[in-house]
C-alpha cells in the first residue's frame, strides 16, 4: 500500500461520510477569501481525530489551515502503525471534502536525526480541486462471496485516488508470438495514476471503519462526477 510521505522523509478509524459544519469567526483572526463565513471543522471530524489519538490538536490545526474556512462535507480518518527497521512509526491520513476541493493531510513522527536533536512530527496537507480528481478506485475484499448479501460490509477495502500528481510505470519485456524468436523486442508497460491509497481492514480497524470508508468513497464519487 502506498501512503502519503512527509517532505523531510521519504492510518484505527471511525470515519463519517456526512457531517455538518458550524459557522464561526476565523480562529486566526483573518477573514476567509471572498468574504464568506468561516466554518469550523465539524465535531464528528474532531472526535475522530481524538479517537485516532495521533496529535489530534496538531492535525486539526493543519486541516484548518488547508480547509481555510470552507465547510467540510465528508471525511475519513485513517491512523496506522508501521515498523521501520527497529523503529515503530505512527501515521495518520485524513481525507476531507469541501464544496470545491479534496483536502489530504498526512502526519507522522520521527526520532532525533541529523536535522533535529529531539523527536518531531511532520504534518503535510494537499488541496486538490474536485474537478482534478479523475479516478476513485475502490477495491473490496469479500469472504465467502457466495453467501454475500446486499449491504453487507466487506472484510476490507482499498481506496485509491488519482489526480495526476503521481504516475506509476509498470514495465515488462515485450514478446512476440514466435516461441523460437530470440530477438530483443524492447519493453512494454503501462502508466497508472497512483496518488494515494488507503487500506482499511475489518480485522484491524473494525467493521464500522470499513463501512465509513465505503461511505466516504460514495460521497467522493458523487462530488467528483458532477
Amino acid at each position: 500500500m502506498r501512503e502519503r510521505t512527509n517532505p523531510r522523509r521519504a492510518g484505527r478509524t471511525t470515519p463519517h461520510a456526512e457531517t455538518h459544519a458550524e459557522t464561526h469567526a476565523d480562529p486566526h483572526g483573518e477573514p476567509p477569501a471572498g468574504g464568506q463565513a468561516w466554518h469550523e471543522l465539524p465535531d464528528a471530524l474532531l472526535t475522530d481525530l481524538e479517537r485516532a489519538g495521533y496529535y489530534p490538536a496538531l492535525v486539526a490545526d493543519c486541516l484548518r489551515t488547508a480547509v481555510s474556512g470552507e465547510p467540510v462535507g465528508a471525511h475519513l480518518v485513517h491512523p496506522e502503525t508501521t515498523f521501520d527497521a527497529n523503529e515503530v512509526r505512527r501515521h495518520v491520513t485524513v481525507l476531507a471534502t469541501t464544496p470545491t476541493r479534496l483536502v489530504v493531510a498526512h502526519a507522522d513522527d520521527h526520532g532525533p536525526d541529523e536535522t533535529a536533536s529531539e523527536a518531531y512530527a511532520v504534518c503535510s496537507t494537499e488541496s486538490v480541486a474536485l474537478d482534478r480528481v479523475h479516478s476513485v478506485v475502490l477495491s473490496q475484499v469479500v469472504t465467502r462471496p457466495a453467501e454475500h448479501r446486499p449491504g453487507a460490509v466487506p472484510a476490507e477495502v482499498s481506496l485509491t485516488l488519482g489526480w495526476g500528481a503521481v504516475q506509476r510505470v509498470d514495465l515488462e519485456p515485450a514478446s512476440c508470438p514466435d516461441p523460437d524468436c530470440e530477438a530483443d523486442h524492447g519493453y512494454t508497460g503501462s502508466l497508472t495514476g497512483d496518488d494515494l491509497t488507503v487500506r482499511i481492514a475489518s480485522a484491524a480497524e473494525g467493521a464500522d471503519a470499513v463501512a465509513g470508508a465505503l461511505a466516504f468513497a460514495r460521497a467522493l464519487s458523487a462530488v467528483t462526477s458532477r
